[in-house]
């Protein structure tokens, strides 16, 4: 009797975590902020770990080698983007090329930033459950009348989110395919750190 070795994230959702910007407005990585016992980054990766039948990865770029000596998690694969100052887009781009070598047949994959401290893994079931019961291509987080990260994508989106461009994000295809969306509420999902001023506001 033959046993078929299946790939170990097969029908799992992708979760890709940006933490490879240089917080230039903080002057200091945010991703190393220091957040409930922990850091800003490290909230955000154990949240995601939390999530049933998913796999992780985390794009770095700018202080990759400080941030990646900060954990030593065997869930995560960090992948370096050598060409982060490009903009986002090319940190999307090496966080799907990345999940894609990991699973080629992945299915769907949430893009999540890190600088969100209120995310929580109930955030990222969310998307994947009203996904699932809307038949939807995307899912996106809906918080001060906008929709943004974290968000889920079909695989059919694939292939443009990596022909996006410089500072290009995902909100580009949320808004092209607005009729494909399902809006899903993310409290306080308009809070994030890009200054000292958000960050003691955050812990004061």
């Amino acid at each position: 009797m033959k046993f078929i070795m299946k790939n170990k994230h097969c029908n799992k959702t992708g979760i890709v975590i940006l933490a490879a910007g240089n917080s230039s407005r903080l002057g200091r990585p945010k991703q190393l902020l220091l957040y409930k016992e922990s850091t800003l980054l490290q909230n955000t990766i154990l949240e995601a770990l939390k999530v049933e039948n998913s796999f992780l990865i985390v794009v770095t770029g700018s202080n990759h080698i400080l941030i990646e000596k900060e954990f030593n998690l065997s869930e995560v694969k960090f992948s370096f983007n050598s060409e982060w100052e490009s903009g986002m887009s090319s940190s999307i781009a090496k966080g799907i090329s990345e999940l894609l070598l990991l699973n080629p047949d992945c299915k769907q994959f949430i893009l999540s930033v890190c600088d969100q401290p209120f995310v929580t893994s109930l955030v990222f079931e969310n998307l994947i459950n009203e996904y699932k019961k809307t038949g939807k291509g995307i899912a996106a987080s809906a918080y001060a009348e906008t929709l943004g990260t974290p968000a889920l994508f079909h695989q059919k989106y694939f292939e443009e989110l990596l022909d996006l461009k410089g500072q290009e994000g995902a909100k580009k295809l949320i808004k092209k395919y607005a009729d494909d969306v399902v809006s899903v509420p993310f409290e306080k999902g308009n809070i994030d750190i890009d200054t000292e001023e958000d960050y003691f506001k955050l812990i004061s």
